[in-house]
């Protein structure tokens, strides 16, 4: 296949910064058309990216474009229906984390995906930054030796306002926090450690937000901070905790933390966006940390927002992510993470629920 005619669905900034960009930067890819609910915004990008269609219809526009693929970057609860409709009419499919509400609707589109051989992605995006690269690459090399257990922390504030947001209402996005962040660092949980056997959670509400949505109703309210414990199949534990109310005085409001322990040794990272994007690690017969260089990351002699120029780079010109999709559509290949992958997140994070809900350890096999 010479080029891939990509539609994407959803108009949003994220759009904008991502997807757009990252589709413009590979030559194998022509954006056809945009839809979103908003006909102003969708035309506006539309004019900025050379899109020749814009559409206000998801339904209409996949009935309408000659389409290959479709990026579907809009709110939850429509991944679903979306993302069936396109595989159903053979597009292969990027669609946004969490895949699902739940893990049935996450488990269906994966089971759709398999059997009209279409090829997927799940863009957990952290998983394509230098830093987790590393790390996967050490593990795999045996840093750690036998995995003990881990710690990921990701702390953010965009919560702390105590206004409506349809990511705190549970019929739109199934969950809070848990599902917003804490699904891109138990994914790296997973990449990294393997298969998870057993969930223990704690998901908490702690600003109080309005008790009626937009139109007048009453909702569910999901989960601001979320603390889920997992055991391995090997044995090993991780612990993932992620807020989106945590005071972060920084560019991007937010502060990542990893550390990863095992019979050989200790990987420690961090960063906060501006100032750092470190990685240590001592192996078990040393007495101190040292740095571990990273591929593709700033020197000393370079400016801080650099890291954000790292991140924004990595996508738009070095064709991770977006980029490895449109290629694995072109060559015939696979490509990570795909809708199967998603779905046992999404698995792992129905059975936080649970544990939550009945304050009780979940045997993953209890989520089908």
């Amino acid at each position: 296949m010479e080029q891939i005619r990509v539609g994407i669905i959803g108009t949003s900034w994220w759009a904008d910064a991502m997807y757009l960009p990252s589709l413009a930067g590979t030559k194998k890819a022509i954006i056809c058309a945009c839809c979103g609910q908003n006909k102003e915004r969708a035309s506006k990008l539309a004019r900025i990216w050379k899109i020749p269609k814009v559409y206000t219809d998801w339904q209409k526009m996949l009935n309408e474009e000659p389409l290959d693929a479709l990026i579907i970057s809009t709110p939850n609860f429509t991944h679903y229906p979306i993302s069936i409709a396109a595989i159903e009419k053979g597009l292969h499919v990027l669609c946004e984390k969490p895949l699902a509400i739940n893990y049935s609707e996450a488990k269906s589109m994966a089971n759709a995906a398999r059997e009209k051989n279409t090829i997927t992605m799940v863009p957990f995006t952290y998983s394509f930054l230098p830093m987790a690269q590393s790390i996967k690459k050490l593990l795999k090399n045996k840093y750690l030796g036998q995995p003990y257990h881990l710690n990921f922390r990701y702390n953010a504030d965009y919560g702390r306002p105590p206004d409506y947001s349809w990511r705190f209402d549970q019929k739109y996005a199934g969950s809070g926090s848990l599902g917003d962040l804490g699904s891109h660092f138990i994914y790296l949980s997973v990449w990294f450690f393997g298969p998870v056997s057993h969930v223990s959670a704690e998901l908490s509400k702690l600003i109080e937000r309005p008790a009626l949505d937009p139109s007048g109703e009453l909702y569910e309210q999901t989960d601001d901070l979320s603390i889920i414990i997992m055991t391995f199949e090997n044995g090993a534990k991780g612990v993932v905790q992620a807020t989106t109310i945590a005071h972060e005085p920084t560019p991007w409001g937010q502060t990542h933390y990893f550390d990863l322990h095992g019979s050989e040794g200790t990987l420690r990272g961090w960063t906060d966006w501006e100032q750092n994007y470190k990685l240590i690690g001592a192996k078990k017969e040393e007495r101190q940390f040292n740095e571990i260089e990273i591929p593709e990351i700033i020197n000393e002699n370079q400016k801080p927002n650099d890291i954000q120029q790292m991140y924004k780079d990595t996508f738009r010109k070095n064709g991770k992510m977006t980029g490895e999709f449109i290629e694995a559509i072109a060559s015939g290949k696979t490509c990570r993470p795909t809708f199967e992958d998603g779905a046992e997140i999404q698995r792992i994070m129905d059975a936080a629920l649970l544990s939550s809900k009945e304050n009780r350890k979940v045997d993953i096999k209890e989520i089908n």
